[in-house]
């Protein structure tokens, strides 16, 4: 619901104002309702709000509240915020606005550094403690709202995006060669705290971070998914019906948290869909669902709107649909680009780009199917790695990374060349999660790691972009605490998510729930030829790739050489990943430090 950001000084001087400014400004999109600062001695706060809940000026940020010495900067929703308000309230606190923004600074207040285990939601914050003269920074337990900073010497700084940290300077821009390595065999994904940049850092999911005006830094973590199986007499309908009413309760929440109205983005799959089915079956109001497509290439239909407009047409939703010419593919590319926090591959994120610009004339919340996938066992890689033998990082590796160690090597340039760091932080990950079944492991490592730096980020950048919150009730805490428990055999069903098609079955038509699983539909970039490989072959082939001395010229001209046939075993394209990542840092580093 917000941009934030922020800088805390170390070295006794108080942070400029012209840096809250520029990362301020760079901010707006996230929240264009209002702006606000705040400083103190040695720290400063800014904060873009984009009003969702208590449109007032009481709920106004940098929020401070004198009566107890702290000042917060907020973005995210608290679902669970009246509970905690009428609990507060109790206890002898006194409010003076009517929002989730001033909950979590009695929260914090009462409980201190524990306060982030009482919030349930999606949030990134800051709390600056005037008694204490500490900053205190957490993230929400699946990292849906994000929290980047950079540390030196002489300060920290934070913000909700890589380019208001970049735009404030200071930041090492130098390519991190352990990110690296993840972003180009994990698809883009780079597990916190690093990011591609050395100086670049993000706040991992669950955990909050201390510190002090001396520089002195305490990271902890709140939460864990807890994903030993424990024993349950359920059969699998008990299982199903469990999770149809935390799934009842996870829409309705994300509905009713809000003071204004909340859409669903309404792709025809199963999982909007049956947020759609859900929302209707619970009452409430009129409800409001959007649709995006292209134009079709001879592989492939460019839309899903037979499927989307039939749900639409069932439940009478208000619904629109918005048709994107492929002309518009390309030149609308460096704006979504310019968007990204970070480097992202999956070609869905310039769909939710321009769907967010449209949707966002409409209404400022959405609801999303992002995480059903990943919590209940919904790709095609799931099964494979179930009927595999070996370790679970032999399972899962050569189903799942994109490139292999050496590939990696024969990618970048000898510089970049070291160990393979992607493995054994994998295998780490899988045997940490302490689930008993391999496919819960693989599940577990998914929901809190994997997908937070691939479609939860994406459709947090690409929305918000917009000034558009999207909203994830797959993701709901209680719902990913009860899914992780289910025995895989019996999410794998069905060719998986077999929960989430018996709870739809009574819902929704049999031609929703089981045709073949579909990806966000972008041809003019799955197929890469024309203008399209053109411009590919522009980026890796400038001036600024070749001195950048990333990637290797022979790895370029060989994916060139034959573009559409180069996929990883998910199915991606191995030269777009590298136009991409290039294309980027152009964008995002070079157009700043130049």
């Amino acid at each position: 619901m917000c941009g934030i950001c922020g800088e805390l000084r170390f070295d006794g001087t108080r942070p400029e104002h012209q840096t809250i400014v520029d990362m301020v400004a760079r901010l707006e999109r996230r929240g264009p309702d209002a702006g606000g600062e705040y400083a103190a001695g040695p720290v400063a706060l800014g904060h873009r709000r984009l009003s969702i809940i208590d449109l007032s000026e009481r709920s106004a940020q940098p929020m401070v509240d004198t009566e107890l010495g702290l000042v917060l900067v907020f973005n995210g929703t608290i679902y669970n915020y009246p509970e905690l308000r009428e609990q507060l309230r109790a206890r002898g606190y006194r409010f003076f606005s009517e929002g989730d923004t001033e909950v979590i600074l009695k929260a914090y207040a009462e409980w201190g550094e524990d306060c982030p285990r009482h919030l349930h939601g999606m949030f990134a914050f800051a709390i600056w403690n005037l008694d204490e003269q500490t900053l205190f920074l957490a993230r929400d337990r699946f990292g849906i709202k994000p929290l980047y900073y950079s540390l030196t010497s002489q300060g920290l700084r934070f913000a909700s995006t890589s380019q208001a940290l970049l735009a404030a300077g200071g930041v090492d821009t130098a390519i991190d060669p352990v990110a690296l390595h993840h972003h180009l065999t994990l698809h883009a994904v780079v597990p916190a705290p690093r990011t591609v940049l050395r100086g670049l850092r993000k706040l991992a999911p669950a955990h909050s971070m201390r510190v002090d005006v001396q520089g002195r830094r305490q990271v902890s973590r709140y939460w864990r998914l807890e994903a030993e199986q424990h024993v349950l007499a359920r059969s699998e309908w008990e299982w199903i019906d469990a999770v149809h009413e935390a799934l009842v309760r996870a829409v309705e929440k994300r509905r009713a948290i809000a003071d204004v109205p909340v859409g669903v983005l309404l792709s025809g799959g199963l999982d909007s869909s049956l947020l759609v089915a859900l929302l209707a079956e619970a009452g409430g109001g009129e409800l409001y669902t959007f649709s995006v497509g292209f134009e079709d290439q001879e592989e492939e239909k460019g839309h899903e709107f037979e499927y989307s407009d039939l749900v639409a047409d069932l439940y009478s939703t208000r619904h629109k649909r918005f048709s994107i010419a492929n002309s518009e593919v390309l030149v609308r590319l460096p704006e979504a680009v310019e968007a990204m926090a970070e480097p992202m591959v999956g070609q869905d994120a310039l769909a939710f780009y321009l769907l967010g610009e449209q949707v966002s004339r409409e209404v400022k919340v959405v609801q999303s199917g992002q995480g059903a996938d990943e919590v209940f066992g919904g790709y095609f890689w799931y099964p494979q790695m179930q009927a595999a033998d070996g370790s679970d990082i032999r399972r899962f590796a050569p189903r799942y990374f994109d490139r292999t160690h050496q590939e990696f090597r024969d990618t970048v340039m000898q510089r970049y060349h070291g160990p393979d760091y992607t493995t054994p932080r994998i295998a780490h990950g899988l045997a940490e999660t302490g689930a008993e079944d391999f496919v819960n492991r693989v599940l577990a490592l998914d929901v809190t790691t994997l997908i937070v730096d691939d479609p939860v980020k994406r459709v947090d950048n690409m929305t918000m972009a917009w000034g558009l919150e999207s909203r994830v009730p797959f993701l709901d805490q209680t719902l990913v605490e009860l899914a992780i428990q289910i025995p895989p055999e019996i999410k794998l069903k069905s060719g998986g998510k077999h929960v989430l098609k018996s709870i739809a079955r009574d819902m929704l038509p049999d031609v929703v729930i089981d045709r073949p699983k579909g990806y966000f539909p972008l041809p003019a970039l799955k197929y890469i030829r024309g203008e399209v490989l053109e411009f590919m072959r522009e980026v890796l082939e400038s001036r600024a790739c070749r001195e950048r001395g990333l990637l290797r010229p022979e790895m370029i001209d060989h994916l060139l050489s034959s573009p559409d046939h180069h996929l990883t075993p998910i199915k991606g394209n191995k030269l777009w990943h590298l136009a991409l990542l290039e294309f980027w840092l152009q964008r995002n580093v070079d157009s700043i430090t130049a």
